[in-house]
């Protein structure tokens, strides 16, 4: 049995509004942390943190006032046809999605050093999807607005518009994963000669390499591709939902550099870090200190 567009819209607006009630808490959380650390002179978070909610919230709105327009004017019925506000909203989220893989490639661009050779690709990959994606709300409105999935004349140009995105993901939660973790291993020799790896404990907790990474937003992105390449009607569902989960991701990374945990920020604050060895022969403990310039000092 075919799933009608108007049962997948309606559950997709569903989950949207309880997320939508989650990234709100999440987004005053952060406007708090962000005015309490004394954050404020990072321009580019906020300006990323307001864009980023202030167009899931105008997605949001769009989606709500379809749904009251149509309950109040029309047969639910129609609920899931294209009209402009619903185009709009749809546009809306590939918006959202846009900013977020901005805010991540500021984030890697962070991470390496400010590197801007390593963000190249992944910049370049982000602004072809959402070229790719801005014709098919105008294509599926003059194609066929009742259908519960992109007709088949567009689904190649659909699939390019979010594959291309998720390869910048891809590439972004590759790049910072590996670097988080590379700067949490140090190479040191210790007072026998024996090389050794220090071990910064931060860069070992895997909830904080998925928040920092992106990879909660990168899996997003993966399910809804595979979605819409088997023209699954599951795909209009998390294309809603979708929209305040790349909002979420991208906060809560925003929260961990207001409070200055994140990964980076951690260890160009710790000017040193001391271990003690065994005891010598002479009953005296060695100790070693790890500095700033990633040298190690025995005294």
């Amino acid at each position: 049995m075919a799933v009608s567009i108007n049962v997948t819209q309606a559950v997709g607006f569903i989950c949207e509004a309880l997320l939508y009630g989650v990234y709100c808490v999440l987004f005053i959380t952060s406007i708090v942390i962000l005015i309490k650390h004394y954050r404020v002179s990072n321009r580019v978070i906020w300006v990323a943190n307001c864009l980023l909610f202030t167009a899931s919230a105008a997605r949001f709105a769009l989606m709500f006032n379809h749904f009251y327009i149509t309950l109040e004017n029309a047969p639910f019925s129609e609920f899931g046809n294209e009209t402009p506000v619903l185009m709009g909203a749809n546009l809306m989220i590939s918006v959202v999605d846009v900013i977020g893989d901005l805010l991540l490639l500021y984030r890697c661009w962070l991470v390496w050093g400010k590197n801007f050779y390593v963000i190249i690709l992944p910049l370049l990959t982000a602004l072809a999807g959402f070229g790719c994606i801005l014709p098919i709300p105008s294509l599926l409105l003059s194609i066929n607005p009742t259908s519960p999935v992109p007709p088949i004349e567009i689904v190649p140009l659909t699939i390019a518009g979010y594959a291309l995105p998720l390869c910048t993901n891809i590439m972004v939660t590759v790049l910072i994963a590996g670097r988080l973790w590379h700067i949490s291993r140090i190479p040191i020799v210790d007072e026998n000669g024996k090389p050794v790896i220090l071990k910064i404990a931060a860069g070992d907790r895997p909830m904080m390499l998925i928040i920092e990474s992106g990879a909660l937003y990168m899996v997003t992105q993966l399910i809804f591709v595979v979605l819409v390449a088997i023209r699954n009607p599951a795909e209009a569902v998390l294309s809603l939902a979708g929209t305040q989960i790349y909002g979420i991701a991208s906060t809560l990374i925003i929260i961990r550099v207001g409070l200055g945990i994140s990964s980076e920020q951690t260890m160009s604050a710790m000017t040193q870090v001391e271990f003690r060895s065994r005891q010598d022969t002479t009953g005296m403990c060695s100790v070693s200190s790890w500095r700033n310039d990633r040298s190690l000092v025995f005294r």
